[in-house]
């Protein structure tokens, strides 16, 4: 197949170029500059010039695709309605084609014990504005559109990613990992070679598909402070902060290092075959 990517350049984006290319996949990837372009062809795909806003472009690769994965978001006062006009633009390209839509677990909001798909979206103020985008990007199933939405957890692996970013870079200048409260809520992890092989998995998935990215560990945020400690060069040097604080360290993300989430990946597993590696994943986490 060619497969049409937006967010290629980006962390998980490059992960899932490799992902597609080694399922035998050619891989078009948006780029909005000329850096972009050479990450994107260092990762396996070739480069179409554009940014979210191009709709013409978005439509345009969508519609000479064989599918269409949106992995780009933009954390901006206008990325809900941007977020509305390019996904609308790829899904009217792609037509009858898949089109695999990028979300969030945090979307659930703390769960009630483990959780599937079918559990009601409760987000943290961060992500409300995503609940109407998950909704009308699956209306379009019943306009014969193929839309496939995956939510995956918490990103880490390879030394990048939200946790090395937030907790680990901080923590080498500060000596302290920090985590919120009493650090009894439960993460949603998933490493970030699983959940891109995920989205190869999900071209397959049946219209209006909704799937979790997640691992089956469930650590604590503060075991996972714990590892985050040894991965920034203090073991054991872990702080509790509160949630005021978390604010003015993190900004509006600490409300969603908060949540209790508990989340399963039945679905994805029985539906699309997708296996993500068994790992002792704190082991891993305080070995980056």
């Amino acid at each position: 197949m060619q497969v049409f990517i937006t967010g290629g350049s980006g962390y998980l984006g490059q992960a899932t170029i490799r992902a597609l290319t080694a399922e035998g996949h050619d891989v078009v990837a948006l780029a909005r500059s000329e850096s972009a372009a050479r990450v994107v062809a260092d990762a396996g795909a070739s480069a179409v010039q554009g940014e979210l806003r191009d709709l013409d472009v978005l439509r345009e690769a969508a519609e000479r695709a064989d599918a269409t994965i949106q992995l780009a978001q933009e954390w901006s006062e206008a990325g809900a309605e941007l977020d509305r006009a390019a996904s609308h633009a790829m899904l009217d390209g792609a037509g009858e084609r898949p089109y695999v839509h990028t979300g969030g677990t945090w979307i659930w909001g703390s769960t009630d014990g483990v959780v599937t798909e079918d559990a009601p979206f409760a987000p943290p103020p961060l992500m409300v504005w995503q609940r109407d985008s998950y909704r009308r990007v699956l209306e379009h199933a019943e306009q014969g559109r193929h839309p496939v939405l995956v939510l995956p957890g918490v990103v880490w692996g390879h030394r990048q990613g939200l946790l090395q970013s937030l907790f680990v870079n901080p923590a080498r200048e500060r000596g302290a990992v920090h985590y919120i409260g009493n650090g009894a809520g439960h993460c949603a992890l998933v490493h970030v070679d699983d959940i891109a092989r995920l989205y190869v998995a999900a071209l397959k998935a049946p219209a209006g598909g909704v799937y979790a990215g997640v691992g089956e560990e469930r650590p604590t945020y503060r075991e996972l402070a714990e590892a985050l400690s040894q991965a920034a060069g203090c073991p054991g040097r872990i702080a509790s902060i509160t949630l005021t604080q978390a604010h003015a360290e993190l900004g509006p993300v600490a409300d969603a290092f908060v949540l209790d989430q508990q989340l399963t990946s039945a679905r994805a597993r029985a539906e699309l075959g997708w296996s993500p590696t068994a790992r002792d994943v704190l082991a891993e986490i305080a070995a980056e």
